[in-house]
């Protein structure tokens, strides 16, 4: 029986910004990862993310990312492991704030952006937002890109892992996300998406954007819950997995 958690980045509003389907995302997914304030949301939508998630009893974990609302925490920042782990541990505690007053337990970390993939290449970095986890909550699960620095950092701490896929964005051969900026960065197509997501659950391999196929491994899939056809995607790889004898269910059951 094949089993893999559904994830969304969620949370990222900001006062009178609104961003995403997060009430219409919320009940299909089974993890869903808060912005912590540093990249996007504020406390009111921390809040009510909190709120909504516990109504459709799903997990949740922190979105921590770069201190950079303007750029969406998509920019690249030169900041020191120390600056790094004190932003870690700052935006943890910030959304176990909420948690606690809802009687939420955090389930998992999942870096954002930038962040991510920054650490998902380099391993002091990594070191330094699991150190961040361990000394705030050892049971947390770090949930990074498969085959990632910050996979290895986590493991070397003795921190549970979940190793995270995304359907809708490309990889280079070495496992990486393509950039952003480059063409081909985006699976736009939404049958070529679920392909590659039943691909790499089932046969844990995808195809590198140069057409070589690379061994990956999926605890969770990454949906995105900002596009215009983002509630067809989800409802689609639901049906998609459901009919394929994928069982869906968080990161906890799994790891």
């Amino acid at each position: 029986m094949y089993k893999v958690d559904l994830n969304s980045d969620l949370g990222e509003s900001f006062g009178r910004y609104t961003l995403g389907n997060d009430d219409k995302i919320i009940p299909l997914i089974t993890s869903a990862n808060v912005a912590c304030g540093y990249h996007a949301s504020d406390p009111v939508v921390m809040d009510k993310t909190i709120k909504m998630a516990k109504d459709a009893g799903i997990r949740v974990g922190a979105h921590p990312g770069f201190p950079d609302l303007m750029g969406f925490g998509r920019r690249n920042m030169n900041v020191s492991p120390e600056e790094a782990k004190a932003y870690t541990m700052y935006q943890l505690g910030a959304l176990h704030a909420f948690c606690r007053a809802n009687g939420m337990k955090m389930q998992h970390v999942k870096p954002h952006g930038a962040l991510y993939n920054m650490a998902a290449k380099d391993y002091k970095l990594s070191t330094a937002i699991c150190e961040a986890i361990k000394e705030f909550d050892d049971t947390l699960i770090v949930m990074a890109l498969s085959g990632g620095e910050l996979v290895r950092a986590a493991k070397d701490m003795g921190l549970r892992v979940a190793l995270e896929v995304f359907a809708d964005r490309a990889y280079e051969e070495d496992g990486t996300l393509v950039a952003r900026t480059k063409e081909g960065a985006m699976i736009t197509d939404e049958d070529e998406a679920i392909k590659r997501v039943i691909r790499m659950v089932k046969e844990q391999k995808v195809t590198a954007i140069t057409g070589k196929d690379i061994p990956i491994k999926a605890d969770s899939v990454c949906v995105h819950g900002d596009g215009a056809k983002a509630l067809a995607f989800v409802e689609r790889i639901r049906e998609a997995m459901k009919a394929e004898g994928i069982e869906i269910c968080s990161v906890d059951e799994l790891v």
